[in-house]
This record gives structure tokens, sequence and C-alpha cells, in this order.
């Protein structure tokens, strides 16, 4: 079903549920009696920060113009080559686009301390940590990178500036050419001036090592093809297949005029093959090698694109790696899936002789007018302030649990100190935000932001206030209203009946308006089910169906996943939970909503809520 029927549906279910409830508990909802709030402050200048926006995808960058609209162009035709190869045609996208932020800089990138939370990579090799940042939150996904081809080091070398300067010199001392003498003295000097230099597209002198290059386009395409798959085809993933195929498209390329082409070797593959050598298969398939400590693997991202590679590309494999990860998807332990490969040394045999041969990539030609122009514009500075709180919003408001109380004393103290340590800095955060938004008092995204990071931390009247600072802004833009509505949930949540009650029909009341204004848009659906979820409440059927259409919009969101299963299981759906959850529990990434969804399953499989697939029930997807 269409995500805009079903949001219309929710949308009917909503302003149902509203239409339903009690005469006294209409009477009880009262407007807050609160003095007018007035919001000045100068329009800001326009920044160095752009904003490119496509179908699928809204590209913020500190870049140029032209580059910016070159990528998210060149996404579009990503998007546009991942839907053909994988059969969707030119299916309408009910999806909420992805936000992909590219930072001109790897020292600032890394000093944002973006944790990824709901996504990971390898583990690989120490040597290749690089950059990304990946978070698919409940109102659609995120992604952070650099605008700067970054460098792996994959050998050293006794070689340094040291050793090359006092060859020179003596060179320079021997020869009787004045000429070349002044030559070498000059080259000496400039090593002394561009050592440790490097810029955007730029590279400095290096010594003593043998080094590839990570491209800042490469990390985009592969970052969006991952993306991809975990949204249009959601399913539980190995992590290792999930790698290798961003890895496939990571080289992906437009030739404008005759059409793209994806699936070459990376860069440095052959070097970094010699000097990591061969990676015992078995381990990956069946998952032993997560387990590794990354200081002790010799697995890394060209193992993940040649295994991935090797088997996409067969004829002769690709039906054994369908029935792998269609057995994965299904539940099957990594183990058992791995099975269907048979005997794995003709496996290995065959991955060996891949290694030294030439591998085949793919060009397909493409009518590049069917690929739509970016809308740009230059953010102003006032709304550019607030372009890295927008990325670090999911890595700081979520907070490690507390030790249970049965923990053992080590783990105990371990897990306290990194919860604590997770308070004090989402604290230091909430207090920058909360100054930055003093800041620019007439910016709409300042107070939004504080307002979703104040109600993500659990901190009520705080958010009240943001909402309340941003509606006097834009009295009409529903996410004012849906801010406000979570706030007043959250205070219900600690009030007595009958205030409980009253504060809480307000809030639906403001839900509704929401809805009705935007029936596509996710916020009024998910603060629709939050309503009910943080006030302790049995979600209606009708909840259900708001957070199930808020899923279809975001599937790759674990935290809807896991809610939706909860609520599916508690109204004795539990065929349907464990399809929903099966991505959490059993895929690829170690998410906080990971524990509970194994729990959640293991309940399922072991009681009678399963019970069997319906027909006609949509199955788990995979990629082929």
């Amino acid at each position: 079903m269409a995500r805009k029927t079903r949001s219309q549906m929710a949308a009917m279910a909503i302003t149902g549920m509203i239409a339903l409830m009690p005469s006294s508990a209409w009477a009880q909802a009262r407007p807050e009696a609160d003095s007018d709030i007035v919001v000045t402050g100068a329009r800001s200048k326009l920044s160095n920060w752009r904003q490119a926006e496509t179908s699928h995808v809204v590209i913020l960058s500190d870049g140029s113009e032209a580059e910016v609209t070159r990528l998210a162009r060149n996404v579009e035709w990503l998007h546009f080559l991942l839907s053909s190869l994988m059969g969707r045609g030119a299916a309408d996208d009910d999806q909420v686009k992805i936000h992909i932020t590219m930072i001109g800089d790897v020292a600032e990138f890394e000093t944002m301390n973006l944790r990824n939370v709901r996504w990971q990579q390898g583990p690989f090799n120490n040597l290749f940590r690089v950059g990304r940042y990946y978070d698919p939150r409940r109102d659609g996904a995120f992604m952070a990178t650099t605008r700067v081809d970054q460098r792996v080091i994959i050998e050293h070398t006794p070689v340094n500036a040291s050793s090359v300067q006092s060859l020179l010199g003596s060179m320079a001392a021997g020869s009787s050419d004045p000429a070349v003498k002044a030559g070498l003295q000059n080259v000496i000097g400039n090593i002394d001036a561009l050592g440790g230099m490097q810029g955007t597209g730029g590279s400095a002198v290096t010594f003593g090592e043998k080094a590839i290059e990570v491209s800042a386009e490469g990390l985009l395409y592969a970052g969006y093809a991952q993306h991809f798959l975990l949204t249009y085809f959601p399913a539980a993933y190995p992590r290792w297949y999930l790698d290798g195929f961003g890895q496939i498209f990571a080289s992906f390329a437009v030739n404008e005029g005759k059409g793209v082409e994806f699936g070459r070797a990376p860069s440095g593959a052959m070097a970094v093959m010699d000097e990591f050598g061969a990676f015992p298969i078995k381990d990956v398939l069946n998952d032993a090698y997560l387990t590794r400590k990354p200081a002790d693997t010799r697995w890394t991202p060209i193992h993940a694109w040649m295994l991935t590679h090797f088997l996409l590309f067969s004829d002769t494999w690709r039906p054994q790696l369908n029935k792998y990860l269609s057995a994965r998807a299904h539940g099957e332990d990594a183990t058992t899936a791995a099975a269907v490969f048979g005997d794995q040394t003709q496996l290995v045999r065959e991955l060996k002789a891949y290694f030294a041969a030439r591998k085949p990539y793919l060009k397909v030609a493409y009518d590049g007018t069917k690929i739509e122009q970016p809308i740009v514009r230059r953010l102003r500075e006032s709304e550019a302030a607030f372009v890295k709180g927008r990325l670090e919003l999911g890595a700081r408001i979520v907070i490690p649990p507390a030790s249970p109380a049965n923990a053992a004393p080590a783990i105990a103290t371990a897990m306290n100190k990194t919860r604590d340590e997770a308070l004090q800095h989402r604290a230091r955060w909430l207090n920058g935000l909360r100054r930055d938004a003093a800041r620019w008092p007439g910016e709409l995204q300042a107070q939004l932001l504080l307002a979703e990071a104040e109600c993500g931390s659990g901190n009520a009247t705080e958010c009240l206030a943001a909402a309340k600072r941003a509606e006097a802004i834009a009295p009409t833009d529903i996410r004012v209203t849906v801010w406000k509505a979570n706030a007043m949930v959250l205070q219900a949540a600690s009030l007595a009946p009958p205030a409980r009650t009253a504060r809480l029909t307000e809030a639906r009341q403001l839900i509704v308006k929401a809805n009705q204004t935007d029936p596509d848009a996710v916020g009024p659906l998910l603060a629709f089910f939050d309503s009910f979820a943080r006030t302790g409440e049995q979600p209606s059927e009708n909840a259900i169906l708001a957070l199930q259409t808020a899923l279809d919009a975001a599937p790759a969101a674990p935290e809807t996943r896991l809610e939706l299963a909860q609520a599916l299981v508690q109204s004795g759906q539990g065929a349907s939970a464990r399809s929903v959850i099966l991505p959490v529990a059993a895929g690829a990434y170690d998410s906080p909503e990971r524990p509970a969804a194994q729990t959640l399953l293991g309940r399922i499989g072991t009681s009678k809520e399963a019970g069997d697939r319906k027909d006609g029930e949509p199955d788990a997807k995979t990629a082929h």
C-alpha cells in the first residue's frame, strides 16, 4: 500500500480517536494562559554552506555550488542505477529523503566526535579508520563524511624526510655544476616548506609510507548504496555483505552523455592484498570475524569488496549468495546459512584465482536527461550555525544504560562510567545549543533543533519553551506543532489523573492538526504513537497503524522497528512482529535497540504468538 494512502488512513484514525474521546476530557483541555512571545533578530548574512536537494537526497556542503550540485545529481544517478539493477523501476518513492553533510576538513569532522551508535564497519584493521557517520533515525536517515580525500597508510619504511634531505645535501655538496647544486638545494627547501601540509584536493610530500587514497566521493557513494539497500530492501543482512556492497559502488562514476559505470577495483587493492594477505572465508561467512579486535584482524574494506564482488559477478556463485542472504534474512544463524556454499575449499580456490585475474566492472548507458537537476541555495549564517548540531543530535541524546543489579563489579563500573560520561557530554552539548539558540533568536531551525534536543533529553519544560519560541517565528509550521505536542506528552507522563488526561487531550489535538495539515509528514505519526507509549498506555490499533506508516517512510530506523514489534506482540500479532524485528535482532549492526530486539525475538520464537506466516504476508527481501 502506498505511503500516502496509509498516511491518510492514519490521519483518519487519529482524527477518529479524538472524536471518540468523552466530552469531559475535552472540557478539561484548556490552552495555557501564556504571555505572548516576541522574537526579534536581524536577518543573518549568507554563509559558505550550500544545500542541494533532489527527490531522494538533501546534501549540505561547505564547498562550492558547482561541487554540491554535481554530487547531488550524481547521487540521483546512483539511485536511478540501483533502482534499475534491483528491479524497482520507476516506482514512486515515499521514503523520507536522506540528509548528507559534507564537511571540508578531516580534523573538523573528527572534532565533532560523531559516535556511530546504529551503524558500524568491519571491524577492519585499525589502519582503515576512514570517517563516515550514518544514523537511521525515526524521522529519516542522516549521513556525514568529509569533502577531503583521505589517506590510508598500509606500510611504513625507513625512508623519511631527513634521510632524503641528507641524500640530496650530499649530492649538492658533491656537484660541481652550480645549476644542479642550486636545484637540489631548492628541492631541500621545498621539502621543509611542504612537509605536513594537507588541503582539500591536494596532498603533501610524504615519506616512509606506502599509502592508498580513499576518495571523498567514494565514501559518499558507498554510504548511499548501503542506505539504499537498508531502505528499499530492509532485511537482516550480514555486515560483511553491506560493507562489500558499498565498496562495489564506491567506484561509481558518471560519464555525461554516455552513462555510468561501477564495480572497478578500489584504489590500492593490490597493495592492500599484498600487505594483509588472505583472510579465512569461513570466519567471514559464519560471522566469527566480528569478535576480532581491530588491532588484531587483517580484515579490510578491500577484502569485503573482493568477496562481495566475486560472489555478485559470478554466475556460478551468485545463486548460493542469494540463498545465503535469504537464510540470514529469515533469521537463520550465520553458520547454518553458510552451509549453502557447501565445501568452501572450492570457493577459496576460485577466490584466490579471482584475486590474480582481471576483474569485471559494468558500464551502463543511460539518458542523462532523465536525471533531475538539484535545487541549490546558500544557507544563512544563522542556519549554518546548526548544521553540525543537527548531525550531533543522534549521537548525543542516546545514553547508554546503567548496569543491571546482577552485573559483575568490573562490568558495572565500566557501564556506569560510560553512562556518566555520556550524560556529562550531553549536558555540555545542550548548554552549547542553548547559547547558540539565544544568539540567533529569530532562526526557526535553531529553536526546532533545541526543542528536539530538550524533548529527547526528557526536559519537557525546556522543550515546550523552545517550541513556543519557534511558534512565534513560524506559527503554521507543523514541526512547531509537533514539538509542542511532544513536550505536553512528556509533561502528562508526570501528572496524575485527571490532569494527565487533560494534558494528553490537548497534545493530541495538536497532533491531529499537524497530521491533517500534512498527512505524509512522519512527525505527527510518531507523536501520536508516543502519546501512548510515553505515558504507559496500551497503544491503540490506530496508534500502531500510525507507527507502521512512519516505518514505511523510514524503514532503516531500528528504534521504530523495535517499538512497532513490541506493540504488535502486545496485540497478539507475533508473526508480523517477527518480520519487523529481524533486521534489528539479527542484522548487521549493534544498535542500542539490538539487545531488546533479540529478547523480543526469543520470546516470539518460543511462544505460540508467532504462528505460521500467513499467505500473502510480505517476506524479507534480499538483493539479487
